[in-house]
């Protein structure tokens, strides 16, 4: 029995998405001055795909029946094979990786600030609204 519904898991999958973010980001950051690094980026598209497939149980009847198979890799993570912003073959644009750095930074920081808001409001009501 779930007694805080979905909203927390849900604010629990954003974070982990902006996290995962973040993550690649940082790499395309740190790889800005490495020959041949194709930039990665996240798709919300496919990690919410990959988050509704993880949700998703079946009931099989026969070994025979297909069965659901989940990534293992990171959900959502895909490179610019393509890319090249420099004559090295490097595919990181700096001004476009700081400016996604920063809107999610702020994607972050509100789901963070819901969260908190969701505890506070359980905490009110295990204290009687006191």
């Amino acid at each position: 029995m779930n007694i805080f519904g979905t909203t927390i898991s849900n604010l629990e999958r954003g974070l982990d998405f902006s996290a995962t973010k973040g993550k690649a980001i940082s790499q395309n950051i740190a790889n800005v001055d490495t020959p041949n690094y194709k930039a990665k980026n996240v798709s919300f598209k496919d990690a919410f795909a990959d988050a509704k497939m993880k949700s998703l149980e079946a009931y099989r009847t026969s070994e025979r029946h297909i069965a659901f198979r989940r990534s293992e890799s990171h959900p959502g993570v895909f490179n610019y094979s393509n890319l090249r912003y420099r004559q090295d073959g490097n595919g990181v644009d700096m001004d476009k990786e700081q400016s996604d750095l920063a809107a999610n930074q702020i994607y972050y920081n509100a789901l963070v600030d819901r969260v908190s808001g969701k505890f506070n409001s359980l905490q009110n009501v295990i204290k009687g609204g006191r």
